[in-house]
């Protein structure tokens, strides 16, 4: 996270907010706004006309429970706390949440080096009841798995972020903020005090404004000079539903082993909150930044990457990588055959396509990938640049974060709560 210019000198009355983007990030800012501050003025901008319609609507739903993020960096502190925040949550509003847990692996002796690795990263960032699992153990967890060695993280769940995220939205209106849906915003322009969030209509003054924009976050930060990288650059993931004959074949969530060689995770099994069983997804380039198919072709997002030095940077060290993956955008039987590393008894099972979702990638020049999340301060404005997964499942802290960062050096009325490291 870098910090930039902090703001002039605040009115001490009640501040106008303005967030950009409904999905689950931005509305939990967006509450916890309203939440934090005495009197504030809250209003969301989405683009779409229903919230959680990009990202957080076609994601796996997964609630990660911090195995694999780097001790210390944003990734393994948030989504720690925002564990505990979305299960509270859930709990609260009674929302499904699923604690049905996740195996992690290892098919070669390299795998389970590698793994081992990871449940030391697991223990550093004190996820609950983590574990090394022989091969034997892992049939206790899941009978018709089969491996040399797995992780075992039984507190890892799954819920429907989508609902959490509309939830969310409850909270803000029935607290006296507004949500304008169908209201794309162009850019942010930085006033002596305060931003002008301008769109169709026209431009509305804010004191604060949160984007929290997701597949066009480089874009809107653009508009407001900051630089033009971190860029976006999308990637597709299809995920594959089990037939009802097979989804009982798993129990919980089975992954496989990070390779360091590979820049994604590839084919997994996962069980989602409405009880189907969902594998995938695997990763390729998307032709836009909002294309769910092969027919929706977006000539600038294309132009956008097709004109990116990174791009051809990251493509030329990533060819083995892309390989692998387009041979399962092209073949369900490799799609399946993958899925049978782990769990053999899925031969012959029946699949059918499920949702298609767009990663937001964000991309260095030199075309490594943004690995942590980039949350920027520019004045009057908090522009989340990149919040990767587990980004969902840290939505409601990385919106304490950010409301930490958008009110550090103003005089505010309201109440400081969920300090976290800046």
């Amino acid at each position: 996270m870098r910090s930039e210019s902090t703001s002039n000198s605040a009115p001490t009355k009640p501040l106008r907010c303005a967030v950009i983007g409904g999905g689950i990030i931005g509305v939990a800012v967006a509450r916890e706004l309203i939440n934090r501050l005495d009197g504030a003025s809250v209003t969301v901008y989405e683009k779409e006309d229903k919230l959680a319609y990009h990202q957080t609507g076609h994601n796996s739903g997964v609630v990660h429970a911090g195995l694999y993020y780097e001790p210390g960096g944003l990734k393994a502190t948030l989504c720690r706390r925002g564990v505990d925040l979305l299960k509270e949550y859930c709990s609260a509003k009674q929302l499904p949440y699923d604690q049905c847990g996740k195996l992690v692996i290892a098919q070669t002796a390299e795998e389970s080096r590698r793994l081992e690795d990871i449940f030391v990263r697991a223990q550093a960032n004190r996820v609950p009841g983590a574990a090394m699992l022989s091969s034997a153990q892992i049939k206790d967890v899941e009978p018709n798995a089969v491996g040399l060695s797995a992780l075992h993280s039984p507190e890892t769940a799954i819920v429907d972020y989508a609902a959490v995220t509309n939830a969310l939205a409850d909270d803000v209106r029935q607290a006296g903020g507004q949500i304008r849906l169908g209201q794309e915003v162009s850019s942010l322009e930085q006033q002596g005090h305060g931003v002008v969030v301008h769109t169709r209509s026209g431009g509305e003054h804010y004191d604060l404004a949160v984007a929290c924009t997701g597949l066009q976050s480089d874009r809107l930060a653009a508009s407001t000079g900051e630089p033009s990288t971190p860029r976006i650059v999308p990637f597709f993931g299809q995920y594959f539903l089990l037939g009802p004959e097979a989804r009982t074949q798993v129990k919980g969530l089975i992954y496989p082993v990070p390779d360091p060689q590979h820049p994604f995770l590839g084919v997994h099994l996962t069980k989602r909150i409405d009880g189907e069983m969902m594998l995938g997804p695997n990763a390729f380039i998307s032709f836009g930044r909002e294309s769910y198919s092969w027919k929706d072709v977006n000539v600038r997002d294309v132009l956008d990457y097709a004109l990116f030095p990174g791009f051809w940077n990251f493509a030329r060290k990533n060819l083995p990588s892309a390989v692998r993956e387009f041979q399962t955008v092209i073949s369900k039987r490799k799609f399946i055959g993958e899925a049978m590393r782990f769990v053999p008894s899925l031969e012959g099972a029946s699949i059918v396509p499920g949702t298609r979702g767009v990663r937001a990638q964000a991309m260095n020049g030199d075309g490594s990938l943004v690995d942590d999340f980039v949350i920027a301060r520019r004045q009057d404005m908090v522009l989340v640049r990149n919040a990767p997964s587990p980004g969902a499942t840290s939505s409601l802290a990385i919106a304490e974060y950010i409301v930490n960062q958008a009110l550090e050096g103003r005089d505010v009325p309201g109440r400081a709560r969920g300090q976290l490291p800046h």
